[in-house]
């Protein structure tokens, strides 16, 4: 229970940390991308180009768009060959050194995530229902501290934007993970895939590394609309209360099909739910509001 963020000190920052620009294979330049994020109220994004040879495996230098009001979070889409049914990695690595670079190796996507990782980088295994990746593939990411849950670019390109069925797969068989969603946003013409997920992070300072102390922290939640504003555990009477901004429906869930939930007619602000029919190790909450909007807290082990 103590990663969750609520009642913990600091401020609530919106951030997208899957965002492309024309450095790989985004429309947009890295100023455009943090211009138009900037405008629609986000205090942070992470512009994670596609780390390749062909685009000449770009590390994108956010750090001249930064302002008080703004900043980034250096990171990349990591690639290498290859998972078991053949297809290139998708790794995305938040927290980069700007001097990340290839190393003249033949690096596999565990061992390229591993890299990054010790270099302080957050990983996250990026929207595994999009290609496919097997269980024994995000398993195989030892470094990996989240799931991409939902991504919306995915959504738009095949329909299948969503792997919250991977993280509870994973969470139920003991593994513990994070959960992000992300825009994955290009501004590809026509087909709009931005502003409709994110994460929103408890941190001290609007600053890179207090961002990216909190996200290893897991002091977040991600949304693609709602507001978590608390979550507070009862662990001695089995409840758990939910605060929010108006929704409609709230779901405690856990291993298996075991759940507690809240469906309303009208708009909800506060609920309790029912914490003692729960076997195993972990529980989380999704919240939706009228318009199907969703929003996660992280996983919290019992």
């Amino acid at each position: 229970m103590n990663s969750l963020p609520f009642g913990r000190p600091g401020k609530w920052f919106r951030g997208n940390l899957h965002t492309h620009s024309t450095r790989s294979d985004g429309h947009k330049s890295p100023a455009q991308v943090c211009s138009v994020y900037r405008r629609k109220g986000y205090d942070f994004i992470s512009l994670t180009d596609h780390f390749l040879e062909r685009y000449g495996w770009p590390v994108t230098d956010t750090k001249p768009y930064r302002s008080d009001l703004f900043t980034t979070i250096i990171g990349a889409e990591l690639h290498a060959p290859k998972t078991r049914l053949g297809d290139l990695w998708h790794i995305l690595a938040v927290g980069l050194p700007q001097d990340f670079a290839v190393t003249g190796k033949r690096e596999t996507g565990p061992q390229l995530a591993a890299r990054a990782a010790r270099t302080g980088a957050y990983v996250t295994v990026a929207h595994p229902a999009w290609y496919d990746l097997t269980d024994r593939d995000v398993l195989s990411i030892k470094s990996a501290r989240a799931i991409e849950i939902s991504n919306t670019t995915c959504g738009e390109l095949n329909g299948k934007g969503e792997s919250v069925g991977h993280l509870d797969r994973l969470l139920s068989q003991g593994h513990r993970y994070q959960a992000v969603a992300t825009d994955d946003a290009h501004f590809r013409p026509g087909k709009p895939d931005y502003f409709r997920n994110w994460v929103m992070v408890r941190a001290q300072r609007l600053q890179p590394d207090s961002l990216l102390a909190a996200l290893h922290a897991g002091h977040f939640y991600s949304s693609q609309g709602p507001e978590i504003h608390g979550v507070k555990v009862d662990r001695r009477a089995k409840k758990v209360k939910v605060r929010t901004s108006p929704v409609r429906k709230v779901w405690l869930t856990g291993r298996g099909a075991g759940a507690d939930s809240q469906i309303g007619q009208l708009d909800m602000t506060s609920v309790q739910l029912d914490l003692s029919k729960f076997q195993g190790t972990y529980a989380r909450i999704t919240v939706a509001d009228k318009s199907g909007r969703r929003a996660w807290t992280n996983p919290f082990w019992l």
